[in-house]
């Protein structure tokens, strides 16, 4: 079993939306495709699979033409792609059992009855299944099924298979759970997969290049390590839960707000710096108003800022502070937030090492 080489050109035009982007996978590669919810992730996915019509491009698969617009016109019909798209929901067919829907893929593929009977319970088998087969989806979790219909689209040898948001109704263990397979299961079939996810986990676990699409149009892409430790954008850097400040270098000195920081060696213009908010240090100040902070003298040593506090998050392990002027984060624990009082509209003050901070280029 193996899987085959990807290559999209696409172009969906709906209103004021626009989607243009080009996404490649390798024979066999993993790729994640991450971006905000209307950046277009289910659409690309739709038109590749051939079930949502393009304005303009090409899909391929092994260089045969899958699809192509407007003229000359090809279009492959789905169940003709070697495609499979796998969603939140499973979709499994509610009369059948779990071992009937997985040998339904084979059968439908033109297996015989013993043969798909038996690669039905290899599957259940390898997906951690074994001994469940005669379970109707009813009677199953939803991380069962989706178990089942991730066994059910690996047993008919998709050459490509893509999932769409997979893990995002199901609780963290059992994504978890989930993810592990998927990880072994695509490694050890060689299927070339597109991961559309809003995590940054799936990414990272399962995928060795990432593809970000913003707003219809990719905006970086790359190895998942250099996309995450370089992010071009705002959301990239969400993605990556770091800061991302853009600004600009003058004669080694970077400037964004009231940030300040020194940048030997970066030649002068537009840059990003990029640092984690747990490596910002937060401080009360005198001053209980911003008009009071401006009768403050200025911190006179770089990397340290007056800022306000536009809000506060809760983060699975504290406080995330959210300030203004530059736009940065700080994570607190749920203590030392109590401990200061921290509120909406109270001024800080900031401090970051030069140490923990990289300079990147800003993206488009």
């Amino acid at each position: 079993m193996s899987g085959g080489a990807l290559e999209a050109r696409i172009v969906v035009e709906r209103g004021p939306f626009r989607l243009d982007a080009h996404v490649t996978a390798a024979a066999g590669e993993v790729v994640a495709l991450m971006g905000p919810s209307g950046a277009g992730k289910s659409t690309l996915l739709g038109v590749i699979a051939g079930l949502v019509g393009m304005t303009e491009g090409r899909v391929a698969l092994d260089d045969r033409t899958l699809d192509a617009a407007p003229r000359p016109r090809t279009r492959v019909t789905p169940s003709e792609r070697r495609i499979v798209l796998l969603g939140q929901e499973p979709h499994l067919f509610p009369h059948l059992s779990a071992h009937a829907n997985i040998a339904f893929g084979r059968r439908a593929r033109g297996a015989t009855a013993t043969v798909a009977g038996a690669e039905a319970d290899e599957w259940l088998w390898r997906v951690g299944l074994a001994g469940m087969g005669d379970r109707r989806p009813a009677q199953l979790s939803g991380g069962q099924q989706q178990r089942v219909a991730l066994a059910r689209a690996l047993a008919t040898a998709p050459a490509v298979l893509l999932l769409d948001e997979p893990l995002a109704s199901l609780d963290p263990e059992t994504a978890g759970d989930i993810r592990a397979v998927l990880h072994d299961q695509l490694a050890s079939t060689h299927t070339t997969a597109v991961v559309a996810t809003h995590d940054a986990v799936d990414a990272v676990s399962l995928a060795t290049r990432l593809v970000v699409l913003e707003d219809g149009r990719v905006t970086q892409q790359g190895a998942v390590r250099d996309v995450l430790a370089g992010p071009a954008t705002r959301f990239a850097a969400a993605v990556a839960g770091v800061n991302r400040v853009p600004g600009r270098v003058t004669a080694g000195r970077f400037a964004a707000g009231a940030l300040e920081l020194a940048a030997s060696g970066i030649d002068d213009g537009a840059v990003a710096a990029v640092f984690a908010p747990s490596a910002v240090a937060l401080e009360r100040v005198e001053a209980s108003s911003w008009t009071g902070v401006l009768r403050l003298p200025a911190p006179s040593t770089p990397g340290d800022w007056f800022a306000k506090i536009t809000r506060l998050e809760q983060t699975p392990v504290g406080v995330r502070v959210r300030t203004a002027d530059p736009d940065v984060a700080v994570d607190l624990s749920a203590e030392r937030t109590a401990g200061l009082g921290l509120a909406p509209g109270q001024p800080v003050l900031l401090r970051v090492a030069p140490d923990e901070v990289r300079f990147v280029g800003v993206g488009a």
